[in-house]
């Protein structure tokens, strides 16, 4: 029996290690599926602090790991979400450090139109649990704006729309901003024009708008997906200036319809609900104005005549003054009589006093002691009353110059504004002019080459002619047969003719010019 024993059966099969296994389970899977495409529902969706994402997917048998690293993650056109149906497109690896395998996805695009409108509906049920979409976040519009800003690509149809029915109903200044309405660009392109808008400075070189305009003609759901976005859909709530979507045809609808604060079913609407039509307004105008003056003028009469009324209520005014006067005739009658026999008993009863030239002067030396004192006072209390009326009338005049320098002051202040005012209106009118008198010049131009096109003086170049009587042109044979002298006009001049004048032969027979006849 030997002391060794023999190896078991197999023992001379090579040993791998785990990285040789790995990396060739790692070779063999990625020559087998270097690229492809994968259908399936996102599952779990992982989006960690370094921008990596990592999402599961699946179908009602198996699950595969798949993850999108941080650079391409940002360019991913659709961005996964728990429970829609995708193809995504990538590369099948491994991981060896969890021996499995995974799936790096660079390319996410729904599986067709029914994941867009889950996509779609699952993300409008967010958004209108976060209270974007609800009626109270809505701003009227303002009823004429000065300003209006539109959102949309530069070169369609949709902007000369808006443009003309502008122009149609109501001029007014239009800012542009252009954007991609639809691709990968069309989501931040919008959302940053939104956002230009309202940071604009209302005092600033670019006026701030007061009405914003999305719009965009009409399209498939892939073309419209770029207004679904979330971005957009938080710019347009978030906008401090009103604003209309315009997005698609009457039948299309997408999110910012919902969190806009009007939605119009075309672009040409749109702009129909931001201005009002200059005619109907002016004519409206007229007719209020036509109405105030109506019920003015019949206020008026209404006091005119409740005055009559209450005239006629009064009575006359002499019946007044009618027994104020006779009884003044009365006592005037009686006045004299009693004036008469008052002074006699006043006389009677002066000469019955016991009066001496003694008293009358003591009297009149106390009067005159007491007058000397009071105007030895007099003096004082002038002195008084001068001074307190001097320091009254320096206050009011302190008090005045006050109220006129505040007056001066508002005046100022009053003129600067209406000078501004006045310069803001003359910069208006001078650019209202420059931009209106080029057009008109060019149909005065075009209208003046019409007239000289339809103008007989053309048809006179062409080698025809006119023959014109004493009083109008000759039309007929029987008119010229009447007339006794013609008057020729061809397109150098006019030359006399008579019926019955022979003309003169001339040396050799000279063809007429090409196109004109003679009249001979």
């Amino acid at each position: 029996m030997d002391l060794i024993d023999d190896d078991a059966p197999g023992s001379n099969a090579h040993e791998f290690t785990v990285s040789e296994i790995s990396g060739a389970i790692k070779r063999t899977l990625e020559d087998q599926f270097g690229r492809v495409r994968v259908r399936g529902e996102i599952g779990r969706v992982s989006r960690p602090s370094s921008g990596h994402l990592y999402f599961d997917l699946k179908d009602d048998r198996a699950c595969i790991a798949a993850v999108t690293w941080k650079g391409q993650a940002a360019r991913l056109s659709t961005r996964p979400e728990e429970g829609i149906e995708v193809i995504a497109t990538g590369r099948l690896t491994t991981f060896p450090g969890q021996s499995k395998y995974q799936l790096i996805v660079d390319e996410i695009e729904p599986a067709g139109a029914g994941a867009l409108m889950m996509m779609l509906e699952k993300r409008r049920r967010a958004l209108a649990a976060e209270g974007l979409f609800d009626e109270s976040r809505k701003r009227p519009l303002p009823y004429l704006p000065r300003v209006i800003g539109v959102v949309t690509s530069p070169s369609g149809a949709v902007i000369r729309d808006i443009l003309h029915r502008l122009r149609d109903r109501f001029p007014t200044r239009v800012l542009i901003w252009p954007v991609a309405v639809q691709g990968e660009g069309c989501a931040p392109q919008v959302t940053a024009a939104i956002q230009g808008f309202n940071a604009l400075d209302p005092a600033g070189p670019i006026p701030r708008p007061d009405l914003i305009i999305v719009a965009r003609g009409g399209g498939s759901l892939e073309d419209l997906w770029g207004f679904n976005e979330e971005s957009v859909v938080r710019a347009a709530a978030a906008s401090g200036i009103p604003l209309i979507s315009a997005v698609g045809h009457e039948t299309d609808t997408t999110l910012i319809d919902f969190a806009s604060d009007r939605r119009a079913p075309t672009p040409t609407a749109a702009a129909e609900m931001a201005v009002p039509v200059r005619a109907e307004l002016a004519a409206r105008l007229a007719e209020q104005g036509a109405r105030m003056l109506r019920a003015g003028e019949h206020h008026r009469q209404r006091q005119r005549q409740r005055l009559s009324d209450l005239g006629r209520a009064l009575g006359r005014p002499q019946a007044l003054t009618d027994p104020a006067r006779q009884r003044f005739d009365l006592f005037a009658e009686r006045l004299e009589p009693a004036l008469k026999g008052f002074v006699r008993r006043r006389r009677d009863r002066l000469a019955a006093l016991p009066l001496s030239l003694a008293v009358l002067r003591s009297g009149l030396r106390i009067r005159r002691e007491r007058l000397a004192e009071q105007g030895g006072r007099l003096p004082l209390s002038l002195a008084r009353d001068r001074s307190r009326r001097a320091e009254r009338l320096k206050t009011l005049s302190e008090r005045l110059d006050r109220a006129r320098a505040r007056a001066l002051a508002d005046a100022l202040r009053g003129i600067g504004r209406d000078r501004d005012r006045m310069g803001l209106l003359a910069r208006r009118l001078a650019a209202a002019g420059t931009r209106l008198l080029p057009p008109r010049r060019d149909r005065l131009e075009r209208l003046d080459r019409l007239r000289q096109t339809l103008g007989y003086k053309e048809t006179l170049k062409r080698g025809f002619a006119v023959v014109h009587g004493p009083n109008a042109p000759i039309t007929s044979a029987e008119d010229a047969a009447r007339v006794p002298r013609w008057q020729v006009e061809f397109a150098d001049g006019r030359i006399v003719a008579r019926p019955d004048a022979t003309p003169p032969k001339p040396a050799r027979a000279q063809k007429p010019p090409k196109g004109q006849q003679s009249l001979f």
